[in-house]
């Protein structure tokens, strides 16, 4: 069925999301930083105008990684 929720794993925890969920969707709901993200998918870096079109598969390792300042 394709309405049926699909497990991603988004930084070591894996949940369910919506069948469709994109990369962008994923990065809103797990940072409310919009500078200094970074995504990987399955361990290939998803550049960031492809975030909206990149949907994701069930069983996707999603890395979502936000810059730190500091020294």
């Amino acid at each position: 069925m394709p309405d049926d929720p699909i497990e991603l794993t988004v930084n070591g925890v894996t949940s369910p999301f919506a069948a469709g969920t994109t990369v962008a969707a994923v990065v809103a709901a797990s940072t409310t930083q919009h500078r200094g993200v970074a995504v990987a998918v399955n361990g290939e870096v998803v550049p960031r105008g492809a975030w909206p079109a990149t949907t994701l598969r069930p069983g996707d390792l999603v890395e979502v990684l936000t810059a730190a300042q500091g020294g």
